[in-house]
């Protein structure tokens, strides 16, 4: 006499998990067609973006931005003077062409957490900068040269006792303050400027942002 199959289901809890099945199955597809447009899919997963402005800290990172760069060349014309003594005995007169450079850059090293703003759907994203700086003028020794060097009897034996003859330090300290102002009248920090903007504008758009926008303002750009 054969044993009865026990992997086999019993027929009184067919109809039962059949029914919890049908209503599950029910539920869903009313959820989908929107019969039941306030019961919501309790299987369904919600996705929520919670990423920050990663921009800023790599705006941080960059420290600094140079954005522009030029160089300027001044002729010097110092001429000094004796009172009461003619140059040939006491004075002297240098002509000296100074060649140097002068970088423009802007700050991101200390940038505030308000100096960027992003929109909530990270479309749209607003930067505040300082205003571009320029750096301290770079004097090309290699480039730069005296044309003619006139020195009175006086100045002359005085460069037998010295210990630097010749020294050129002034002639060179007013080439570097000539090509700083220069350097200011040119127009390089807004040249900067638009050169950072357009950066950052590449950057953000790079990173799925349609609207960029970067505005520059006071000295600190919005630091904390």
């Amino acid at each position: 006499m054969a044993r009865p199959d026990r992997s086999t289901v019993s027929p009184r809890w067919i109809t039962p998990l059949l029914l919890v099945v049908l209503l599950l199955a029910g539920v869903l597809l009313a959820g989908q067609l929107r019969i039941l447009p306030e019961l919501r899919n309790p299987f369904a997963t919600e996705t929520e973006d919670r990423t920050g402005p990663a921009v800023l800290k790599s705006l941080r990172d960059m420290s600094r931005y140079e954005g522009a760069s030029g160089t300027f060349q001044v002729v010097v014309d110092l001429d000094k003077d004796a009172k009461f003594l003619p140059d040939a005995v006491r004075g002297s007169r240098t002509l000296f062409v100074g060649t140097g450079s002068v970088g423009a850059y802007v700050d991101l090293g200390g940038l505030g957490e308000e100096a960027v703003t992003v929109t909530d759907d990270r479309r749209s994203a607003t930067v505040r900068l300082p205003h571009a700086r320029l750096e301290k003028p770079a004097l090309d020794v290699e480039r730069s040269y005296a044309v003619t060097k006139e020195r009175g009897l006086l100045d002359r034996l005085g460069d037998l006792f010295s210990d630097n003859p010749g020294d050129e330090r002034e002639v060179h300290r007013l080439a570097a303050e000539h090509i700083a102002e220069a350097a200011k009248e040119s127009g390089l920090a807004k040249r900067a400027e638009a050169n950072t903007e357009d950066m950052l504008e590449n950057l953000l758009r790079s990173l799925g942002f349609e609207r960029v926008s970067v505005t520059f303002g006071g000295e600190d750009g919005g630091r904390g």
